[in-house]
């Protein structure tokens, strides 16, 4: 312990990195404002969605007239708002309106079931939704009757501000390419349209934040492992990640282009990293449209890439990639990638294809932990296939999974992190809370991990998914990062069925899905086998196989492992 203790790793930081930081003492809708304020008074662009270009004197005016008029119906300190949207401009207006009103903002997936947004909207007690308005036909208006807190409905339609023609719009909603729903009145709540509440003046009035205990974000879990939990994260959490991070990566005025939702801890992290240092960005709704991607990049010609390793993969495999100049390739300063592992043979690919090298930046995370907690140094040597080093005032200790003490360096064990970005815990959640985190503030990941004598992290496997093998360890991540270095494989997924011949055994089963226009024929399944025999342990090697042309996937592109498990049950 005394080893993790010491932060030897800091001596490996990027030169202009301090160990140390002085956090803000500010609220995030103080914060943000003021970063709106500067950038609007330069005249400069805050974002693109489509074909509309939005300005920060635009974009701050817009957050201050929905934060206006959340105050003036109701709304006060510590209310929750749900922001129910794909990646767009009235996505930013409502989180960054909401830091601006006082409230707690919690984003949520427009894909979600009408059973899971009930469930999300009853657990975060929310006050306000901003939603599209296909999302409040075809599920929000029946359940209303189930959320007596939900006072105020703002719908929208992701057409609004596109800056598309009126043509264009109309046939892309006859088309079925724009969604859209009838948004009829409902009794007792406020039912009104985004571009109603824009007619409200600005008058917000000032709140007063206790940053260390007042919530900002209500964020919830991926839901992997059952019913999705809410993860409390404070004003402070929040500043400390983006000050830490833009120390971390010396951002100023960049131009990012990313996929990630931002419904998602990691999209939310790249939406408030741009206005924290006054950065242009570009608004993807559908982050499987690779080609309106290649597009905007073209285009736009991004300084800052972040997306999950699956859309990196994505965009190298879809042949327009293939168009994009080598004068915008040299623009990019570094593709950030996070949120799921990234092999290192498909780095090494995507860098080939991108002329990219020493540009993928692996950063590791949670949304417990707002979300960053390591990170590949920005302008040093990335170890490729490695998450980085702990970043500024970041504790972290490597225990034995089974005896909770602290393993030697290079030896696995699940990774415990403390810091100012850490969350305290679980919204209604106190046994959760209990299991996840100490009392003295340290937070148990779930993932298994390894560090190297230089301070670099390496995860090895989620606990859950780390399969028994007649009493060895198989760590997936481990076996999975070695089959893809098998120049045919896109995804390898790996999950342990129960051995019914021999208790408390597992079986190793592999889910293959190869890369585009590659066929799973009986010769190239033999090849892959016969990799796998020559580069993996006995207790390693995978006895089950299956081949799929499609895996199942998260909104972020991590493999749903518990849906394989689950066929096998």
């Amino acid at each position: 312990m005394e080893k993790y203790a010491s932060k030897f790793w800091t001596k490996n930081y990027d030169k202009h990195v301090k160990p140390n930081l002085d956090y803000p003492t500010e609220g995030l809708g103080k914060i943000f404002d003021e970063k709106m304020k500067g950038a609007a008074e330069k005249n400069m662009i805050a974002c693109w969605f489509m074909e509309r270009e939005m300005g920060y004197k635009e974009l701050r005016d817009m957050c201050h007239r929905l934060a206006t008029f959340l105050q003036k119906n109701g709304f006060e300190k510590g209310d929750v708002v749900a922001v129910c949207l794909p990646n767009c401009q009235q996505y930013l207006v409502a989180n960054f309106g909401c830091f601006l009103a006082g409230g707690v903002a919690s984003g949520c997936s427009p894909l979600l079931s009408q059973d899971e947004i009930e469930y999300q909207l009853k657990d975060s007690n929310a006050k306000a939704i901003v939603t599209l308005d296909k999302v409040y036909a075809a599920h929000l208006r029946s359940i209303l009757s189930k959320l007596p807190n939900l006072k105020i409905i703002i719908t929208t339609n992701i057409s609004q501000y596109m800056g598309l023609s009126k043509i264009k719009v109309i046939l892309g909603k006859l088309l079925g390419k724009i969604p859209k729903g009838k948004v009829k009145p409902y009794p007792g709540k406020k039912v009104t349209w985004f571009k109603e509440v824009m007619e409200t003046p600005p008058d917000v009035k000032e709140v007063s934040i206790d940053v260390e205990n007042d919530l900002a974000c209500l964020q919830y879990t991926g839901g992997t492992t059952g019913r999705p939990k809410g993860t409390r994260l404070t004003h402070k959490n929040i500043s400390a990640n983006l000050l830490q991070w833009q120390n971390w990566a010396d951002f100023h005025d960049e131009l990012v282009l990313s996929g990630f939702p931002m419904f998602h801890i990691a999209g939310l992290l790249v939406a408030h990293a741009a206005v924290y240092t006054q950065s242009k960005q570009i608004l993807i709704a559908n982050p499987r449209d690779t080609g309106h991607i290649i597009a905007e990049w073209i285009e736009k010609r991004p300084t800052i890439l972040a997306n999950v390793p699956t859309l990196y993969n994505m965009i190298v495999n879809d042949k327009k990639s293939k168009k994009i100049p080598k004068s915008t390739l040299d623009k990019v300063k570094a593709y950030v990638s996070g949120a799921a592992p990234f092999p290192a043979e498909a780095i090494k690919d995507f860098e080939k294809a991108m002329k990219a090298e020493n540009k993928v930046l692996e950063v590791y995370g949670q949304t417990e932990t707002s979300p960053l907690v390591t990170a590949n140094p920005y302008l040093g040597e990335k170890k490729i296939g490695k998450v980085g080093l702990p970043l500024q005032d970041t504790e972290i200790k490597i225990v034995d999974i089974e005896t909770g003490e602290p393993v030697e360096l290079g030896k696995p064990g699940e990774l415990l992190f403390r810091g100012p970005q850490v969350t305290k815990g679980y919204h209604n959640k106190p046994e959760a809370t209990a299991k996840t985190i100490e009392p003295d503030g340290w937070l148990h990941t779930g993932d298994v991990g390894t560090m190297d004598e230089d301070g670099h992290v390496q995860i090895v496997d989620r606990v859950k998914d780390m399969i028994i093998v007649s009493g060895f360890k198989v760590y997936s991540v481990h076996v999975e990062d070695v089959l893809t270095k098998h120049d045919k494989i896109e995804i390898a997924a790996l999950v342990g069925i129960p051995d019914k011949s021999r208790p408390g055994s597992e079986i190793v089963k592999c889910y293959i899905m190869l890369k585009e226009g590659i066929k799973a024929t009986e010769e190239i399944k033999n090849e892959i086998k016969k990799f796998a025999d020559e580069n993996l342990s006995k207790y390693e090697k995978p006895k089950m196989w299956e081949f799929r042309e499609e895996l199942p996937l998260t909104t972020v592109g991590k493999v749903l492992k518990r849906e394989l498990r689950d066929e096998n049950k």
